[in-house]
């Protein structure tokens, strides 16, 4: 998938189901669905499903366990906007 189909999908009503899970819980967080980006994210392995759920768990403004996701993933808590870091994510997800 590239940058432009993801944009596109957000404005269907339903993830696609052929994504990415990374690409998904980055489609939950901009669908404003915090709870099932985070259901996703939850138990995903690797450091960029750490990172996408301490940016979760900053977004909900529970600092202690971002920080703690932060750790995981060998980050920082980081000094950008919610919206910054999503993009910086995403970048890193996408073709």
């Amino acid at each position: 998938m590239n940058r432009k189909e993801f944009t596109d999908s957000l404005e269907l009503n339903t993830c696609p189901a052929n994504m990415d899970d990374l690409l998904k819980v980055l489609w939950y967080i901009k669908k404003d669905n915090w709870e099932e980006a985070h259901n996703l994210a939850d138990g995903m392995p690797g450091s960029i499903a750490e990172w996408l759920h301490a940016l979760l768990h900053r977004i909900e403004g529970d600092k202690w366990n971002a920080n703690y996701w932060y750790k995981r993933a060998g980050r920082e808590y980081p000094e950008i906007s919610t919206d910054n870091e999503w993009e910086v994510i995403f970048s890193k997800c996408i073709d």
